[in-house]
């Protein structure tokens, strides 16, 4: 293996690792009393959201050796953050309750191709505690179950 493939798998470790970590950060550890859990059949949290916590920390990985790549979408006073379609993610998530299993579905065709996508929000939206994660048989699915809000 050449040191430049070192490297770069290093960098990306690194990265994936950072990116799994924010979340841990970003969130209460343990929910409230009597508060509902999230599940990874993408159920949603109903305890308030920890106060500290601006915003939702979306992340996106694939399969194996694919990037992993995440960002902070923050909907309060108005849309902002890296997120190229934040206003319309923020829409998404307000006509959803912060729900991110209740997403209106776009509807479309994809192939059956499997390259596996899970997608995790956490944080808070509108005061909301967001804790969600669920795995998608391929990126084509995934933008149609969540729209704009992991179209980044």
């Amino acid at each position: 293996m050449s040191t430049r493939i070192s490297n770069r798998h290093l960098v990306r470790t690194a990265m994936a690792a950072a990116a799994l970590a924010v979340p841990l950060l970003a969130v209460q550890t343990a929910p409230a009393v009597g508060a509902a859990s999230a599940t990874t059949d993408g159920s949603h949290s109903s305890h308030k959201g920890d106060r500290k916590t601006q915003g939702v920390f979306l992340s996106i990985s694939g399969s194996g050796k694919a990037s992993i790549r995440g960002l902070l979408l923050q909907c309060e006073p108005t849309p902002r953050g890296r997120h190229p379609k934040a206003a319309e993610a923020c829409a998404a998530l307000d006509k959803a309750n912060g729900n991110l299993a209740a997403l209106p579905r776009k509807r479309g065709n994809c192939t059956k191709q499997y390259a596996p996508v899970t997608v995790a929000a956490h944080g808070s939206h509108r005061k909301q505690a967001v804790n969600w994660k669920k795995t998608f048989p391929n990126a084509c699915a995934m933008h149609l179950a969540t729209g704009p809000v992991f179209d980044f």
